[in-house]
């Protein structure tokens, strides 16, 4: 079981010596797993009187690391090349926001950990002095301006209507997500029952979390108006018995790939596309940023770089 896979007690019983004596009697090695050096750098922390607030980033912090890594490997055999893709990860490749200041704590816990481990000859060298302390700043994500909006609906209504064998998926997908701004995760989780068609005149999603530290996420959503009869061609077609989306992701991402292609769109679509055009959208329309915040379902800390973000795509739209 590695370190990802279960909750460690923050500060357990110190050891005795006859249940192994201190951190460096430990007798570890470059063969240890990661998750047997980060339970030994935790009572490291706790010896050496490091706050709790810091002890628990910085296990969190090499939580999210093990879980990057897959499987618990020995500690001998991470490179520098791995902490790089890692950090390079979680700025464009994870779905969880990382901040400028979560993303330099995390450089940080690399460097305190790998740093330590080199200081005690568990490993023959710090892997992590090399790397550079880069802010977490990433490109603009991508947006459609209001043409392609245009042709990206013709080309999902013309599928809805025209095509030879009518498939009403690709356009409740793309207008789902281009009204709400849900992300594919919770575009995944969807439950018909979260669909509430009570008003047709007004249809609403319910995008529901399960944990309580993420119930700020909890939220209900404007549904497009056309959303009940696609709905409806949909269920016919796809007959879902559970969930909205009984498929995979990559289908899904499958679908908007062909959208992209049938509307010419220069770039590729994408969840993330649509999530931010969406938001563009409603931040030009006026939409308060308390509002969009809660519509998003982000935390105030993740909403500060969203927020810029938004507003310098709404400056190159003018």
């Amino acid at each position: 079981m590695t370190i990802s896979q279960r909750q460690l007690p923050l500060f357990p019983e110190q050891r005795t010596s006859q249940e192994g004596g201190s951190v460096h009697d430990l007798h570890l090695g470059a063969d240890s797993l990661l998750s047997v050096t980060i339970e030994a750098f935790r009572d490291h922390m706790i010896e050496k009187g490091f706050t709790k607030n810091t002890i628990d980033s910085f296990l969190g912090d090499l939580s999210i690391f093990s879980r990057y890594l897959e499987d618990d490997v020995p500690v001998g055999q991470i490179s520098t090349r791995k902490l790089n893709d890692f950090l390079t990860y979680l700025v464009h490749g994870r779905q969880a926001a990382c901040t400028s200041k979560s993303y330099a704590r995390r450089v940080t816990t690399l460097k305190v950990f790998f740093g330590w481990l080199a200081e005690v000859n568990v490993i023959t060298r710090d892997i992590a002095a090399p790397v550079i302390h880069r802010p977490a700043s990433s490109p603009l994500p991508t947006v459609l301006q209001d043409r392609q909006i245009t042709d990206m609906l013709d080309a999902t209504r013309s599928l809805l209507r025209r095509a030879e064998k009518p498939d009403p998926r690709p356009h409740l997908l793309v207008t789902l997500v281009l009204t709400t701004g849900i992300k594919k995760g919770e575009c995944m989780r969807i439950a018909l029952a979260d669909v509430d068609l009570s008003d047709r005149a007004a249809p609403a999603l319910y995008v529901r979390y399960d944990s309580p530290k993420r119930r700020y996420k909890d939220r209900k959503l404007r549904l497009p108006p056309d959303f009940p009869t696609t709905l409806a061609l949909y269920r016919n077609e796809y007959k879902p018995q559970a969930r909205l989306f009984e498929c995979t992701p990559r289908n899904l991402e499958y679908v908007l790939k062909d959208v992209a292609q049938r509307a010419a769109l220069p770039g590729a679509l994408s969840f993330e596309t649509l999530r931010m055009t969406c938001a563009v959208r409603d931040y030009r329309r006026g939409m308060d940023e308390v509002t969009l915040r809660r519509k998003l379902g982000l935390s105030k800390i993740a909403w500060r770089e969203t927020l810029q973000k938004i507003r310098n795509l709404t400056a190159d739209a003018i």
